[in-house]
């Protein structure tokens, strides 16, 4: 854990944001979904199946620069997937939203829309951090076109900047979203949201 950050529930009418514990390893291992996994260049599950989902908790729990929470779907209770805080600097106030991954079956509903409503104003509005930042692949398309539709401003692209696990070295493409523009990405967000 990191004394910048809490692991404290977030929520609101969509999600409920609770710190990953290992408590959650068997209902996370029944979302791998192997696709999932292909743009993480540090985290990710070994395996399928519980023992899988284990390493890949731990590692987020054993790390400092991390605050993990699993990510439930309030329409129904589920479980639906994980998001982070990570590359979190206390003596800049700015953290990073990523590792983020839902089961197939909530991508493109309201569930990343208020995830990230939850995460950027627990991060501007209680944290007071002056940058989130935000972070893909440069060969992921369609995540950066879910950060652009967020209303964050994209940076610039850091060629050759991660090794992926299966030695694919690839470019990063990054995003942030600043206090000033955080009521505007708010109204965006809860338009979406209806």
């Amino acid at each position: 854990m990191n004394s910048f950050v809490p692991a404290v529930v977030l929520e609101n009418p969509w999600v409920r944001l609770e710190p990953l514990s290992l408590d959650h390893v068997p209902d996370l291992a029944k979302l791998y979904e192997p696709e999932t996994w292909q743009f993480f260049v540090t985290f990710q599950p070994s395996g399928p199946g519980e023992e899988g989902m284990r390493s890949f908790v731990q590692a987020l729990l054993d790390s400092p620069a991390v605050q993990a929470w699993v990510v439930i779907d309030k329409s129904d209770g589920r479980i639906v997937g994980c998001t982070t805080y990570l590359d979190i600097r206390p003596a800049h106030k700015a953290v990073e939203i990523g590792m983020t991954w839902y089961h197939s079956s909530v991508r493109g509903t309201k569930v990343n829309p208020a995830c990230k409503l939850a995460l950027l104003e627990f991060g501007f509005e209680k944290l007071g951090c002056v940058r989130i930042q935000l972070k893909t692949d440069g060969r992921n398309l369609h995540s950066q076109a879910a950060i652009r539709k967020l209303g964050a401003k994209e940076e610039g692209t850091l060629r050759k900047h991660g090794i992926m696990p299966d030695g694919f070295i690839r470019d990063t493409v990054f995003f942030s979203i600043l206090p000033e523009e955080w009521p505007e990405v708010r109204a965006n967000l809860l338009a979406r949201l209806g």
